[in-house]
């Protein structure tokens, strides 16, 4: 066999390697990340929320595969694509992998969940080197607590708001807004979420519970101020109808507040924990609330936190709109 014969063989072996490295989309995501990123194992598996081993286990194809390329930093081992020094060929085939990739609902998660990975990289270094607005976090807590900065922010609230707390649950909100307002009534569909808030908060005072569903509140007409579902949107199957009976009970210049998950594809969770909806995008916020006779004000991702497990957060702001 002649020589060119034998490189373009050894050329055809190396793209096939490569293109069954790609055959999985965790590997996919990971790529796209050490495209743009040098990470490590363990930041890996925290931005693509799989355990460790796993991590370990998706990197080693792609290594082989020449897809990346391993230094150590001291006992670390940093991972990236080596993007400058890959053939042609293996870049071409890459760019088909990549544009396949973007449409994935955790992508766009993964971005933001390696932003917060890098970003809590930085304070963990200026803590080391002992840089002043590093320590200053640590004495704040310790002389007031870790709660300060939201109880402080939350005092902006008129004190004579009636809040209702949407799928209650075990009354966190419930719990940091109470004092600080009028009155919390406190709903939940559920006794014993009910039971479980009535006991957290047995010391709490402004606080009223009531047992109902979103679809058909116990609540009066225009009998609040503002409204929260945190976390509980998801849950209810005809979320337009649900965001029809928040208005009822708003005031005409009431406000919803809501909490929830953005678009994803963890269809487990719809036998594991009773998921309607795999999360919501602005477009779809905007559609229910507007049909639901609210305006969206506000529709904001939430910074990921690098040790959370679940998916993205947003949080949007409705009003109701004026008959």
């Amino acid at each position: 066999m002649s020589r060119r014969n034998t490189r373009n063989t050894g050329d055809a072996d190396r793209l096939l390697g490569q293109f069954t490295a790609l055959g999985d989309v965790v590997r996919l995501r990971m790529l796209q990340l050490l495209s743009e990123e040098e990470l490590s194992v363990g930041e890996l598996a925290r931005i693509v929320q799989v355990p460790q081993s796993t991590a370990s286990r998706h990197l080693k194809p792609l290594l082989d595969g020449g897809w990346i390329a391993r230094r150590s930093e001291g006992t670390a081992g940093l991972y990236r694509m080596p993007n400058a020094t890959m053939p042609n060929d293996s870049k071409a085939l890459w760019e088909v992998a990549r544009q396949s990739i973007q449409t994935h609902p955790e992508v766009a998660q993964d971005r933001q969940r390696m932003a917060s990975v890098i970003a809590s990289r930085r304070v963990d270094s200026e803590a080391f080197f002992g840089r002043v607005g590093g320590q200053w976090s640590d004495v704040r807590q310790k002389l007031f607590g870790t709660r300060v900065t939201n109880a402080a922010l939350l005092d902006l609230l008129d004190p004579e708001t009636v809040v209702a707390d949407l799928g209650c649950g075990t009354g966190e909100a419930s719990e940091v807004l109470a004092g600080l307002v009028r009155k919390v009534i406190a709903v939940d569909r559920e006794k014993s979420m009910l039971d479980a808030a009535q006991k957290r908060l047995a010391h709490v005072k402004h606080v009223e519970f009531r047992r109902g569903s979103m679809e058909e509140l116990p609540l009066k007409d225009g009998e609040v101020d503002l409204a929260i579902a945190m976390l509980v949107l998801h849950h209810v199957a005809d979320v337009e109808a649900a965001l029809r009976e928040v208005a009822r009970a708003l005031q005409a210049n009431g406000r919803l507040f809501i909490v929830d998950m953005v678009p994803h594809d963890r269809r487990a969770y719809a036998a594991s924990m009773g998921h309607v909806h795999l999360g919501f995008s602005s477009d779809a916020i905007r559609r229910v609330a507007k049909a639901a006779g609210f305006e969206l004000l506000r529709y904001r991702l939430l910074g990921s936190d690098p040790v959370a497990t679940g998916p993205g957060l947003f949080t949007a702001l409705l009003a109701r709109k004026h008959n």
